[in-house]
């Protein structure tokens, strides 16, 4: 049984459903079969490191990294010790210009989840070598359903969309009682159609603030 605070009573509805039961078996088979990135033990760490109580701000990816060692079950964040991927440099290179951080020493983004920031890929695994090798097995419908329940049960969420992928799931949330912030990918394929410049982390700050709630400490040097 999975544990995951307060976001059990939660999912709960989505854990009991037959459609999750069907990707739990597609999983067994997938992990038993090849090498799937996370590590199982990290599939669900987005939200074990934020709580429901806490989010103020989801952060959307596609699905995890598909290299030996970097997915640890939080968008965009590789593990302490492997190289940052180009779409997290040019993350860097926009927080530096947007709030001035300095590159931090590695590319962990563990302070941000904890900080509040729902570090969420639209599919939770991938196939080793494989990207979107497991986009077809029901995490879209998982992964929509929490969206959803984030749109409904909170409010005042900044919803962070970078390219086409996420920004597909704008249907999903309520911008009436939410902030939705989009642009392009930071990959370095779209980086320059809009992403650098968005000044996402900032926009981001400053609504939090006008809502009464706390900003996020974007700041992963200290």
């Amino acid at each position: 049984m999975v544990r995951l605070g307060d976001w059990d009573e939660v999912l709960a509805p989505l854990f009991s459903d037959e459609r999750y039961l069907k990707i739990r078996e597609f999983l067994k088979k997938e992990y038993a079969e090849h090498t799937v990135y996370p590590d199982m033990y990290d599939l669900y760490n987005c939200f074990r490191y934020t709580s429901f109580a806490s989010c103020r701000v989801v952060l959307l990816g596609q699905d995890p990294y598909h290299e030996p060692g970097q997915a640890h079950g939080l968008c965009f964040s590789v593990k302490e010790g492997v190289k940052n991927p180009p779409s997290l440099e040019n993350i860097f290179k926009e927080l530096h210009d947007d709030i001035g951080m300095q590159k931090p020493k590695n590319g962990t983004l563990t302070k941000w989840a904890k900080e509040g920031v729902l570090l969420l890929n639209t599919s939770l695994t991938v196939r080793e070598h494989l990207a979107n090798s497991h986009s077809k097995c029901g995490w879209s419908w998982f992964t929509d359903s929490v969206i959803q329940i984030i749109s409904e049960k909170k409010e005042h969420v900044v919803f962070i969309l970078w390219g086409g992928n996420a920004r597909s799931k704008k249907p999903l949330i309520d911008k009436r009682k939410h902030l939705i912030l989009e642009c392009a990918h930071p990959s370095p394929l779209s980086a320059y159609n809009g992403f650098f410049g968005c000044r996402h982390f900032s926009k981001t700050n400053a609504y939090l603030t006008a809502n009464g709630l706390a900003p996020i400490d974007w700041d992963l040097n200290d």
